[in-house]
């Protein structure tokens, strides 16, 4: 049978397919490998179940800001609720950037099956994303699951002191709702307690230049060779040691927290006063457990403040409201 193309012309061809097929693909992993600043939604995360100290079940959810620097408010309702027991089940409102895990867990709910399924709905950007959460057995967490994910051990790894790690207490002084007017400063304190394990360990350099985190006495050279050496492990990295942070939970991002706080999100870049950043350190804690910040407000409204135990590995949670007034 006559073509009318000529021999020549098959391989001009052949190859015009193949730059057609490849280019998608080409395409799409540079899209892929993007990073926005702003712009950009936020997926709500399922991490897993536990039980809990009580011998309970619990589910718990993260979320992924797909922003590097855009921190998005989504009130509770149609647009960031759940499908079981109403909309409110204490997730946030106020999402930091990037990965947020383990951030906060909601009880089983009596008589919930292996079928059932509890649905976190989150609307943000214009796009609707939902996270699942099930009572699968392999979905269950614990705490050394939790060390591995945040990044305090490799994948698969697991050691006699982490499976003994007992995650920290943290015990907010005062009252835990308080009221303010914008400009004022408000004291905030929290002690923490210990085991001591893991023992603080990182890097020995720190991020940004503020009194809550660990020394810096090492050169230019020396933190510019660390911080452009390539990724030792294939899954997040962390440097532990016990910090305590104070961050937005709910309401906006119109707080200003002195000393500046140390990330509660994974900062994975070089400098961030992060425990992720890769020339980070654990700050000393005080004798006594004791750290206190203020925080002052720039609009009025009603906040809720979470304040972060974290030893590298486990963490734990406290928060006050403050309801702010001109």
């Amino acid at each position: 049978m006559r073509t009318g193309v000529r021999p020549a012309t098959w391989g001009w061809l052949v190859l015009l397919a193949v730059l057609v097929w490849w280019r998608p693909a080409s395409v799409g992993l540079s899209a892929q490998s993007l990073t926005y600043s702003s712009g950009q939604n936020v997926s709500p995360a399922y991490e897993g179940w536990e039980i809990g100290t009580d011998g309970k079940k619990y589910f718990v959810f993260g979320y992924m800001n797909r922003n590097w620097l855009e921190e998005l408010d989504v009130p509770v309702g149609p647009d960031n609720g759940f499908n079981i027991g109403g909309a409110d089940h204490g997730q946030p409102t106020h999402f930091l950037p990037r990965r947020n895990r383990f951030v906060f867990r909601v009880p089983v709910p009596e008589g919930f099956k292996e079928s059932d399924e509890l649905i976190w709905t989150l609307t943000t950007q214009g796009k609707t994303e939902k996270a699942y959460a099930s009572l699968r057995l392999d979905y269950q967490i614990d705490d050394v699951v939790r060390a591995s994910e945040t990044g305090a051990l490799g994948a698969g790894s697991s050691s006699p002191e982490i499976r003994a790690n007992q995650p920290p207490s943290i015990e907010i002084q005062g009252r835990k709702s308080l009221t303010a007017k914008v400009g004022e400063l408000v004291m905030l304190s929290a002690v923490v307690t210990d085991d001591g394990i893991p023992k603080r360990r990182g890097s020995g350099l720190s991020g940004a230049a503020v009194n809550n985190t660990g020394s810096r006495n090492v050169t230019a050279e020396t933190r510019v060779n660390r911080a452009l050496q390539p990724p030792a492990r294939v899954t997040v990295g962390k440097n532990v040691g016990l910090h305590v942070t104070w961050y937005v939970y709910r309401g906006k991002a119109a707080v200003t927290f002195s000393p500046e706080q140390i990330m509660s999100w994974e900062d994975t870049r070089a400098g961030a006063n992060s425990p992720w950043a890769p020339v980070w350190a654990a700050p000393q804690m005080p004798a006594d457990g004791k750290v206190s910040v203020t925080a002052t407000f720039s609009e009025p409204g009603t906040y809720v403040l979470r304040s972060r135990a974290d030893d590298g590995a486990l963490t734990a949670d406290g928060q006050v409201t403050i309801t702010v007034t001109k």
